[in-house]
């Protein structure tokens, strides 16, 4: 296929410019004559809109596609057109990378193509169930309504993302800090003060000694720890990609106290509630399995997935499927099976995932409620050795006097 940069007008005579994809240049002028426009000029061009996508530095973010996808849904919603939507929508976008992306989907959509297909192209900022439901609603005649439940599930998704990040960026902050501090204290301010201690000419505490030691230490092989401290993240993001790796670390991560647990609940909360979206639009269940097998980042969910969709194909029931896999609670594979028998698995779903939100958002108050009080201690016996091991020397020498 071929593609042609067009300048036409419309029924109102205004002009408009895009691109459209044909086998050659009469297909591409018939192609807009189908749709009512006046072919002004037609031109062909071998640049790729991916390409130029790929161009782009600006990052598209959770909320541009949620704006995105909210707002198409409107629109649609009230009888506009795909390509007037889209149109609007470019005016609307404050992004300049998402304009250019809307603006080509556009181009591929007045060429002929789904909007499934158009999307696909972006892969990278579209997943693949999103793809998939808009696939769906366009066969059924309910985008908007697909649309609609994807911009709920999206915003769902970005609440609870930023939930889970919040309990966890507190801790990660005091400890990077705490080891910046302590670095430096080592590295650079201790050994000006043991200088200051060997001119007192007295004998110095053990917990002094101790500190010096350690600062000494710091002092003469900073460079060296630093190599070994980034060698050994280096080291370990190369063992976590590969295959034994990975399912080494996600089994440890899913071990953890209150840790692993929400690990857990999110993983479940993702897959529920993926699940429900995709089988409420009419997905078939070994597709729905497949696609929500890539919505959780843990090897162990998605070996879990893949094992029960390999039972649903051998005919085996869903619920029975989850409930004899073990990683699965069994409140799952319970709920699954009454949405099987009442034809209602959709609601069933959706149920669940709420339940395992509320789950996990509970487990993530119970980490924050054990994490501040185990820091506050650490923190306070470090000060409180570093505070006794430069003060000590000082007392004992004004007791000297």
């Amino acid at each position: 296929m071929l593609r042609f940069n067009y300048y036409i007008k419309d029924t109102f005579g205004r002009g408009r410019k895009g691109l459209v994809e044909a086998k050659d240049i009469k297909e591409a002028a018939n192609l807009l004559r189908a749709k009512g426009y006046f072919v002004i000029s037609l031109e062909r061009t071998s640049v790729s809109p991916v390409l130029n996508i790929s161009s782009l530095t600006i990052k598209i973010s959770d909320d541009d596609i949620i704006d995105f996808t909210r707002q198409f849904s409107t629109m649609i919603t009230a009888g506009l057109s795909l390509t007037e939507s889209l149109d609007i929508l470019k005016s609307q976008m404050k992004n300049p990378g998402m304009i250019k992306i809307i603006e080509q989907i556009s181009d591929d959509v007045e060429g002929g193509k789904t909007m499934a297909s158009a999307l696909s192209k972006y892969s990278r900022y579209f997943p693949r169930v999103y793809l998939s439901l808009v696939k769906a609603g366009e066969a059924s005649g309910s985008l908007n309504e697909v649309m609609e439940r994807l911009a709920d599930n999206l915003e769902k998704q970005r609440d609870f993302k930023g939930k889970v990040k919040g309990a966890l960026i507190y801790p990660m902050i005091v400890i990077i800090g705490m080891s910046v501090v302590s670095f430096i204290m080592m590295t650079f301010v201790i050994p000006k003060l043991t200088s200051m201690y060997k001119d007192f000419g007295v004998t110095l505490p053990t917990p002094t000694l101790i500190l010096i030691s350690i600062s000494n230490f710091f002092a003469s092989y900073w460079y060296f720890i630093l190599a070994v401290v980034f060698g050994s993240i280096s080291l370990f993001f190369s063992w976590r990609k590969s295959p034994k790796g990975r399912h080494t670390f996600d089994a440890f991560l899913l071990k953890i106290p209150i840790f692993g647990k929400i690990m857990k609940e999110t993983a479940l909360v993702e897959v529920t509630r993926t699940m429900s979206i995709l089988i409420s639009a009419g997905i078939p269940i070994l597709e729905t399995m497949d696609i929500a097998k890539g919505s959780v980042d843990n090897v162990l969910y998605q070996e879990a997935l893949e094992d029960a969709g390999s039972r649903v194909e051998k005919g085996f029931s869903l619920g029975q499927s989850f409930t004899e896999n073990p990683i699965f609670p069994h409140i799952l594979g319970q709920m699954v099976t009454v949405g099987e028998q009442t034809g209602k698995m959709d609601d069933a779903l959706n149920k669940l995932s709420r339940f395992f939100e509320a789950e996990s958002e509970m487990a993530i108050k119970g980490l924050t409620t054990a994490i501040e009080p185990l820091i506050m201690v650490v923190l306070g016996l470090g000060v409180g050795f570093l505070v006794m091991a430069v003060l000590m020397p000082i007392y004992s020498l004004t007791s000297s006097f």
